[in-house]
């Protein structure tokens, strides 16, 4: 590899700043592993190697230039950056200046292919990388505060044709009261491999504790069932509406506010002899600071059907997409405390895709605040 290609520019760059950021003082790839939040060393290594450089995601540059704008985040017993609410003024300018050098670093070492090379990589860092990928993805909220998954529960008329949700049954299921089983299983699984100490609750919308309404919040489902859904997207008031007549065809869409203009996005649906298929779903994911709590989330993900949430959750869960749509999250959206995209869901032969934000041809809207 070439000694001017910016991927080693990068790695070289990472470990200046671990070496030789203070006179006298040299950080071990050990101390920086614990200080990024327990990264494996094999990680760190491959981030700073001048034959096989990888190219760590923006949210873990993000914490090396919090963590290298003052020495303070290396005192104590425990390395960890230190808040920029108790930074000095001079810290958070040298903050806001290693974000934008390293970003600018990324970004050319990414024109230049910086994709996985096939070369062996060191060991433990395969693993490494899993972890690199949950932990520095939207939904690792890296505070140790609780999460709660908010589903509808399916309404009495279909409750009563699905067996063992009688609670009296010997052979009861909780689980089977809960819409979008999908999403949910999906979602919880991967709040719990991306946040290992935090307890990940799950609830349907009518039972929410108040407990519950200020943790980190995520609805799963639309505004027809999911009460939780609706009332957080009163309070949040995005520049989008959804709109869900089922007694109307062509009733069900959400409606955009683009500019000034009003635009309206609609699932799309096949009818044949036999049936009504799905063909495309359309899906919001926002993010924003929680009306309930402000030191919390709350996440919506809501499609107008089912598939359209399932493939939401799996815009960011997703391991061949999550880590370019978190990056693109973090790229479009930076620090906005409130921000939304709508997004096609595409169904093919049954199956529902990943929507890849990455491509203009998923993406119907976009807001932030």
């Amino acid at each position: 590899m070439d000694g001017r290609d910016p991927r080693q520019h990068l790695a070289r760059y990472l470990r200046a700043l671990r070496e030789d950021r203070w006179s006298g003082r040299k950080i071990t790839q050990p101390q920086l592993a614990q200080a990024l939040g327990g990264v494996s060393v094999p990680l760190i290594s491959s981030w700073e190697s001048q034959t096989n450089p990888r190219v760590p995601p923006l949210s873990r540059l993000d914490v090396y230039a919090a963590l290298f704008a003052t020495a303070r985040s290396f005192d104590g017993d425990v390395a960890g950056p230190v808040s920029p609410e108790d930074m000095s003024d001079d810290e958070r300018q040298v903050m806001n200046e290693l974000k934008r050098e390293l970003a600018s670093l990324r970004n050319a070492a990414l024109r230049a292919g910086a994709e996985p090379s096939p070369s062996p990589l060191p060991e433990g860092a395969r693993s490494g990388e899993i972890e690199d990928s949950l932990s520095s993805g939207p939904w690792s909220f890296g505070d140790g505060n609780d999460v709660t998954i908010v589903v509808a529960r399916w309404p009495e008329h279909m409750l009563r044709r699905i067996p063992y949700t009688e609670r009296n049954d010997p052979d009861y299921i909780e689980l089977l009261n809960y819409s979008e089983l999908d999403a949910l299983f999906e979602l919880h699984g991967h709040l719990r491999a991306a946040n290992p100490a935090t307890l990940v609750r799950r609830r349907v919308a009518d039972q929410l504790a108040p407990d519950d309404y200020t943790s980190h919040l995520t609805t799963l489902g639309g505004i027809d069932w999911n009460q939780v859904t609706s009332s957080t997207l009163q309070k949040l008031r995005l520049p989008v509406r959804q709109v869900a007549d089922w007694d109307t065809e062509g009733g069900q869409f959400f409606e955009a506010d683009d500019g000034g203009t009003t635009v309206q996005h609609r699932p799309v649906l096949e009818k044949s002899d036999a049936g009504l298929f799905l063909r495309e779903d359309v899906a919001l994911f926002a993010r924003a600071i929680s009306p309930f709590n402000r030191k919390r989330t709350v996440t919506i993900c809501n499609g107008m059907y089912g598939r359209g949430t399932y493939g939401v959750v799996r815009a960011l869960t997703d391991a061949r997409f999550r880590d370019r749509n978190g990056d693109y999250l973090k790229n479009r959206f930076g620090d906005s405390s409130s921000y939304c995209i709508l997004t096609r869901v595409p169904i093919i032969n049954g199956a529902t895709l990943t929507p890849d934000w990455t491509l203009d041809e998923y993406k119907l809207f976009e807001w932030s605040e």
